[in-house]
This record gives C-alpha cells, sequence and structure tokens, in this order.
C-alpha cells in the first residue's frame, strides 16, 4: 500500500484480506474503472466497487471514483478480496494450442483475437476462450481467469504462455522481468534498413501528438529490440525482432522510428498494402524454462497462410 491518506466516502477502510496488487499505468485517459478491469481481468462492476470500497489507492494524492481518468505514469495500490468468479460468460474461441500442462499452456493467437475484455470487445476475446477450454484455472488476483502473463497486441498473431495456477504466474513474470525469455518475432517491413542487424532501445511513452499511438519519446520507459535482416525484396525487409522488454507496441514504435514501419501498420506510418488487411507481424518463438521442473521448453509458430501469401507474391514479383 501507499504512504499517502486516501480520501473516501467513509470513514471506515476495509481490512486487506486478499492479494494487494501494484499496477502502473503506461497511458492515459482512461477511466480507473475500464484501467483497472483490463489490468487485473475484472468485470467492471467489480472494478468500480473496490474503487468505491476504498480498495484502490495512488501513488499521487487526490480523490478516486471510478471515472477518475488515469494518467501516464499513475502507480495505484489494490486491495482485491478473497476469490470470486469472473463477471463473464466463457465462451468458444478460436485459437491453438500448441503445448499443455498442470502448469500451463501455450496457445497461438491468431490476428484480430482481443485477449482481455475492454471496452468494444467485451465478448469472444481470448479470456472467453480461455475459461471455455479450462474453467477451473486460477484464481488470479483473487479472481478465476487464467493467467495472462504476457500481452501480444491484437493485430499480432502467434504465441503466448498461459498459466494456470497464481504461483505459476508469478514465477513465469520474474522469468520475463529478469530477461530470461526468449521472444522472436518475424515482420514484414517497408524499406531496406542501412544496417542489416542492430539494437533498438529508444524510450517508449504515449505519443503526445496522438493518444492512440506510443512513440519514442524523451523520459519514456526504456525498451530495448534487437532485429536482424533476413532478406529483401521489391522494397520490403523480412525482419527477426529479438523483444527484451515488453512495452506497448515496442516493435511497432521502434521500426517505425528507424523509418521502416510494418507493412499494414498504417497507425504508425505504412501505406496500405493493396489486398492485405492486418499487420505482418507475428510471434513466431517463444522458449523458457518451465516453471517447475526447470526443464528449458521452446516453441514455434509457422507463419499464418495470409502472411505466407504475401511472401510469395514477393517472390513472384
Amino acid at each position: 500500500m501507499t504512504e499517502r491518506e486516501l480520501e473516501m466516502d467513509s470513514e471506515e477502510t476495509p481490512e486487506p484480506q486478499g492479494v494487494v496488487e501494484q499496477l502502473e499505468a503506461e497511458s492515459g485517459g482512461e477511466r480507473l474503472d475500464v484501467f483497472l478491469a483490463r489490468q487485473l481481468g475484472l468485470s467492471r462492476s467489480f472494478a468500480q466497487r473496490l474503487v468505491k470500497e476504498g480498495r484502490v489507492e495512488r501513488r499521487r494524492r487526490g480523490r478516486l471514483k471510478p471515472s477518475t481518468l488515469v494518467e501516464v505514469g499513475d502507480a495505484f495500490s489494490v486491495d482485491l478480496p478473497p476469490p470470486e468468479g469472473l463477471d463473464l460468460e466463457p465462451e468458444p474461441v478460436e485459437f491453438g494450442v500448441v503445448y499443455e500442462d498442470d502448469s500451463l499452456m501455450v496457445v497461438d493467437k491468431p490476428s484480430g483475437l482481443v485477449v482481455h475484455p475492454a471496452p468494444g470487445h467485451w465478448h469472444g476475446t481470448l479470456v472467453h476462450g480461455l475459461l471455455w477450454l479450462q474453467p477451473d484455472m486460477g484464481p488470479f488476483n483473487n479472481v478465476r481467469r487464467p493467467g495472462i502473463v504476457h500481452r501480444l497486441d491484437a493485430p499480432t498473431s502467434g504465441l503466448m504462455v498461459v498459466a494456470r495456477r497464481q504461483e505459476i504466474m508469478e514465477r513465469l513474470q520474474s522469468e520475463f522481468a529478469a530477461r530470461r525469455v526468449e521472444k522472436e518475432y518475424l515482420a514484414l517491413v517497408q524499406g531496406v534498413p542501412s544496417l542489416r542487424s542492430g539494437t533498438l532501445s529508444g524510450p517508449i511513452a504515449r505519443d503526445p501528438g496522438n493518444r492512440l499511438r506510443m512513440a519514442v519519446v524523451e523520459g519514456g520507459r526504456d525498451s530495448l529490440t534487437g532485429y536482424r535482416v533476413l532478406w529483401s525484396h521489391s522494397g520490403l525487409s523480412l525482419v527477426l525482432c529479438q523483444l527484451f522488454t515488453g512495452r506497448t507496441h515496442q516493435i511497432r514504435v521502434h521500426l517505425a522510428a528507424l523509418g521502416h514501419p510494418i507493412v499494414g501498420d498504417a497507425l504508425y506510418g505504412a501505406k496500405k498494402t493493396a489486398g492485405f488487411d492486418r499487420i505482418f507481424l507475428h510471434s513466431w518463438r517463444l522458449a523458457f524454462k518451465h516453471p517447475v521442473t526447470g526443464e528449458r521448453l521452446s516453441f514455434r509458430s509457422p507463419l499464418p497462410e495470409e502472411l505466407k501469401r504475401l511472401l510469395k507474391g514477393l517472390e513472384n514479383c
């Protein structure tokens, strides 16, 4: 919990009964209840209840309401009560399962599939589909839900690891934080980079000129992406990217800042490609130590058919 006192509607603060979750906002302009729901995998109504009961504190002073707008860098402590069910109905959702055991799953997410329920996407998310397959997952953060260890943007396809239990999730998150997880992506970019390989390290924060984008901004969060050009053809280059940190839109931002936006990524300045309606970014390799056995696991996901077709079309030019 933070050291400051929080103004509340009630003079009484509930005694802590569960896990205290620490959250930091990487972007702003979102309602507090929506932010909490998205970050913790809660229902929005439950997030509102946490705020109203005084279970949410912010390091920066000020009274909190469910409608309070989150600002970049806001740090929150959330005292979560005992477990309860996630306020959503499991649904059958199409995605691949590459590996599973009693501790975790590795899934292959198709492009366009949103990971967490969020405004505009309250149904048909990966979370809905995981609960359909494995209704006994969790609890995580005192809620019955899947343990989403890391995320992929909705337009990005490929591999993700999902924990079945809280302690497994914490061990995997520690591996990610220590940069011991290998995450490799394939991206097709516009142009031909002058250097065939390198490391991109621009700090990332919300784009001050466009709140829908992230950007390399002075004072942003440290970010590190390795890249290697595999081949170039017809003014495009296939690039292998290694992700050392996990900032929002990190690969997209770094490649755009390099002057080579990813094909299909109009948000970051890519020109429209006829007959192609997704971003060419695919999480193709994921390797990590199993949190129970210690065995090194490594997985690969072939390029989806629509990405293969685009590459074959280039080869025939």
